[in-house]
């Protein structure tokens, strides 16, 4: 039976190997691009990961590493992921100059000489980028703590080993705030999380945990604005270009605060109002927790930092530039090929014998919906550039959810599984599983049956089910 849940208390974590973290350079643009050491680092908690989901899928991400023994060349630990640099050279920027991000790879301390091989995706095929080899004797392999953070346990059921740990990170609170506010607003999230499936009938196999470092300043940088603030993880508004998006270039200040709780993902929680938040696949997702829109961005982002799951709109401004060829996307929930879709076993079920089947690709008011959104967008756009209060923003937010639930939902074939063209940024290419989901609007929905199975896999990764 899973320990009853704890809040407020240090955590206590039992362990063998400890986490190790190789932090590297990531450069390019132009065409070009090339990964560099920057350190090893020994962090100071034994490693939280399952040893039975060590090997994890092998064709996810649009990277990927593979920790190998030196010796034998078994393979120890595997998991793909995305990257700041993988973002940033979808947009225009990268054809016009270089540019260094920081990043880091997290797995179990190897016992003896390793290789870790880094891959990219290069259409259908993976493309080696990266390879070094570790020595645990090197004598520059760093031991060093960082400064210690105060972890509190906010929901726990059992050893980390044994459990998918979610790390909430506060970013942008004072050392008032962290007091005051933080406890409550990560409870807000995890609430609304929880009332989602998967994640409420696997509640069980979840620990959550919290660190909120203090700020000097509350809140976080926000360029457009003419707005910036040291936080301590260093998250901004504005990331790309693109005014909602949160990130933290940091990665270093990030790892180093993160490192006190033990963790195999992290949400950054973000003390601003302004509607905001970001998700990238096996690194960290972000939040702003006192938007009115907090508890569907948390859920929405942390979807794409736990499995990877594709953007299923297509109206809303976004910073990447086109694909210039249209492939079918690695990620679970979205398909380039209508007539044989990744999960056709969920469409038309044989099973299935009193609701009709869907047919290939599926119906749905398309035109009605695109036509209301050119509006909603042009509006939305307007209220950002004359900076208008955020509650105006959340008043749009409300109609534009008001009109998109009546119209999905009374759609023939809403809360069937099939073919819905839009998705993935691209109103043509791309079709999604369903007509709505937490993944297309903001919706009181639930996800989709695609995303729920995708996520559930994520789970199983770090808690297997007996």
């Amino acid at each position: 039976m899973a320990a009853a849940p704890s809040a407020g208390t240090a955590p206590s974590v039992k362990g063998g190997s400890r986490a190790w973290r190789l932090d590297f350079f990531h450069t390019g643009g132009l065409g070009a691009e090339i990964l560099s050491l920057d350190r090893v680092v020994v962090e100071p908690l034994p490693w939280p990961g399952n040893a039975a989901g060590a090997l994890g899928p092998e064709n996810t991400g649009a990277y990927r590493f593979v920790v190998s023994d030196l010796g034998s060349g078994a393979a120890l630990y595997r998991r793909g992921f995305g990257s700041i640099f993988g973002e940033w050279e979808t947009t225009a920027e990268a054809s016009k100059r270089h540019r260094t991000f920081h990043e880091s790879l997290r797995f179990p301390a190897p016992a003896a000489k390793a290789r870790v091989i880094v891959e990219k995706r290069d259409g259908g095929s993976w493309r080696e980028v990266w390879r070094l080899d570790l020595d645990p004797g090197d004598m520059f392999v760093d031991t060093a703590a960082p400064r210690r953070q105060q972890a509190i346990e906010l929901e726990r059921h059992g050893e980390p080993a044994e459990k998918l740990d979610l790390l909430l990170l506060g970013d942008g609170y004072t050392a008032k705030e962290c007091a005051a506010s933080f406890g409550r607003d990560a409870k807000r999230l995890m609430d609304a999380l929880f009332r989602h499936e998967p994640f409420r009938s696997r509640r069980p196999d979840f620990n959550v945990w919290g660190i909120c470092p203090p700020a000097e300043a509350s809140g976080v940088s926000r360029p457009s604005t003419g707005r910036h603030v040291a936080s301590p993880v260093g998250t901004s508004y504005d990331a790309f270009g693109s005014e909602r998006y949160l990130l933290t270039f940091d990665n270093r200040a990030l790892r180093e605060v993160a490192a006190w709780a033990p963790y195999e993902h992290v949400a950054i929680v973000v003390n601003e109002e302004t509607y905001g938040g970001g998700g990238i696949y096996n690194l960290y997702a972000t939040v702003a927790v006192k938007s009115d829109w907090a508890e569907y961005v948390f859920v929405h982002e942390l979807a794409h930092e736990l499995a990877g799951l594709a953007d299923e709109y297509y109206t809303s401004p976004v910073a990447y530039e086109p694909a210039a060829q249209v492939r079918e996307p690695w990620e679970a929930n979205v398909t380039a090929d209508p007539q044989h879709p990744k999960w056709a076993d969920l469409v038309n079920p044989e099973a299935d014998l009193v609701t009709p089947g869907a047919p290939l690709p599926t119906p749905w008011p398309k035109e009605e919906y695109e036509k209301a959104e050119v509006g909603f967008q042009a509006r939305r756009k307007q209220l950002r550039a004359e900076r208008r209060p955020e509650s105006e923003m959340s008043a749009l937010f409300r109609e534009e959810r008001a009109f998109a639930s009546a119209l999905l939902g009374k759609a023939e074939h809403a809360g069937t599984v099939g073919a819905f063209q839009g998705a993935n940024y691209d109103a043509q290419a791309f079709y999604r599983p369903q007509v709505d989901c937490v993944m297309f609007t903001r919706d009181e929905v639930p996800f989709c049956a695609v995303c729920q199975r995708a996520l559930a896999a994520v789970i199983d990764l770090e808690a297997p089910r007996r």
